[in-house]
């Protein structure tokens, strides 16, 4: 779908996708996938070669929210900073990490959401906890990720995350094969990374999800998410210092992010869930399961007219949003996908306890703000 209503923006070539793959072709780890070849990737980002490279993930770091903030990244900022990249559809962390580590699309590592009914219970499972004991993540998600894909080589990458993510389900859909060290706080993380590339590592992926977890909380405008990017900035500026000379430095995110202005509860919309058995995904894409696709797509998308972009789950497939989709991921796939415009969140608050507080920043549709993101280079 190459043009989108309601100023949405789709993935394009120069997506997260290819930042890994380019990363590890950098220095010499190179692999093919069913999307690309790492040499094109690192062609397409621009990516110098470099004798070893550490890959910075920083989960909810939207481009236009940076470039709003910048003057509290100073670091950041005198990096190199090529054009941004679209995340992959949907811009969440469970779809781009994964396409991110697989060099894969959505469509074919059925990673399509937060959250998707489950073909076990028949009810929600989070494909961020795994909380669904019937369903195995690599099953679930069986494409070879990037470092599986190098086989033998594959033990100079070391991946550098919290302990409660090791072996985690989202890690083994999208980052299995590589070693894992556990460390908490980011300059711990800092110095993790830079041993292991001192003592033999070629690739480090360092993961920091702090920044998402204040916008979620506190809205990427308030003042908690500025005290974040700044500690961020300066956990970068001690990575340049602490990494060998020579070191590339990759950083980009997963997703950006929107503050909520407008929340809508649409089980209090009358005749809205008539005929939807299940409400899915998460508030800016909502998965709909139903028996009558068009019938349901067509109601939705006369109640929120502009607000949302409403396709049945053969027009997300015909639209490209997710590239090729396998036949496991359309049969995951909600029915009717609502993706949400401006900053306008869609919940179902049937049976969600009253005295849980909502998020106020959020991501997962097709604006600028959640698809843009930073892509910036260093070498030490």
């Amino acid at each position: 779908m190459s043009t989108l209503p309601f100023g949405f923006v789709a993935p394009a070539e120069r997506s997260v996708r290819a930042t890994l793959s380019a990363a590890l072709d950098a220095v010499g780890l190179a692999t093919t996938t069913n999307e690309s070849h790492s040499a094109a990737d690192r062609e397409l980002l621009g990516l110098p070669e470099a004798p070893r490279v550490c890959f910075v993930l920083v989960d909810g770091l939207g481009a236009q929210n940076l470039a709003a903030r910048s003057g509290h990244a100073g670091t950041l900022r005198a990096w190199h900073g090529a054009e941004p990249l679209t995340s992959v559809a949907p811009s969440t962390t469970a779809a781009a990490i994964t396409a991110v580590g697989t060099g894969e699309l959505p469509g074919r590592t059925s990673m399509l959401s937060y959250s998707l009914r489950s073909p076990a219970s028949g009810t929600n499972f989070s494909l961020i906890k795994w909380e669904d004991p019937a369903l195995n993540p690599v099953d679930w998600q069986s494409e070879p990720t990037l470092f599986e894909r190098l086989g033998k080589q594959s033990s100079s990458c070391v991946l550098v995350q919290p302990a409660a993510y090791v072996g985690s389900g989202l890690t083994l859909c999208a980052l299995r094969g590589a070693s894992a060290r556990a460390a908490e706080a980011l300059e711990d993380r800092v110095h993790a990374a830079a041993r292991a590339l001192r003592t033999g590592a070629k690739a480090v992926y360092l993961y920091w999800g702090e920044v998402d977890h204040t916008g979620h909380n506190k809205g990427w405008l308030s003042e908690a998410w500025v005290s974040e990017l700044e500690q961020l900035d300066a956990g970068m500026r001690l990575l340049a210092r602490s990494v060998p000379k020579g070191t590339l430095i990759v950083l980009t995110a997963d997703h950006g992010m929107v503050d909520v202005t407008e929340r809508i509860d649409v089980g209090s919309v009358p005749g809205l869930l008539d005929g939807v058995d299940l409400v899915s995904g998460e508030e800016r894409l909502l998965h709909l399961y139903t028996h009558d696709g068009e019938a349901v797509a067509a109601r939705w998308q006369e109640e929120f007219g502009e607000r949302s972009l409403v396709l049945t789950k053969q027009q997300a497939i015909d639209s490209g949003l997710f590239g090729s989709v396998s036949e496991h991921a359309a049969g995951v796939m909600g029915d009717v996908l609502v993706m949400q415009s401006g900053a306008l969140s869609l919940i179902d608050g049937r049976g969600r306890d009253p005295r849980q507080s909502f998020m106020v920043g959020v991501h997962g549709s097709l604006t600028p703000e959640e698809m843009f993101v930073p892509l910036l280079v260093e070498v030490v």
